[in-house]
């Protein structure tokens, strides 16, 4: 049986972040790699494809940095 895989929505997923990056609060996975147990993700802004960075794809997972999806900035704040 296969193993099963870790985070396996994430490519194309959206996320509100809690502060803003480089200018930016909504971002987007493009990309995904697995390296020994951990997985990571490449995040792009929504509004500016050179603003892009790679993140511990655990670190989603925390509510007080990320929101799943593409929150209004009121809700954040």
């Amino acid at each position: 049986m296969p193993k099963k895989q870790k985070f396996p929505y994430l490519l194309g997923s959206q996320w509100t972040a809690r502060q803003k990056i480089d200018g930016w609060i909504h971002f987007r996975v493009i990309n995904r790699k697995n390296q020994g147990k951990w997985v990571y993700a490449e995040m792009v802004a929504a509004c500016d494809p050179k603003v892009r960075f790679w993140i511990n794809a655990k670190l989603l997972n925390d509510n007080s940095q990320w929101k799943s999806g593409w929150q209004p900035i009121q809700i954040i704040e």
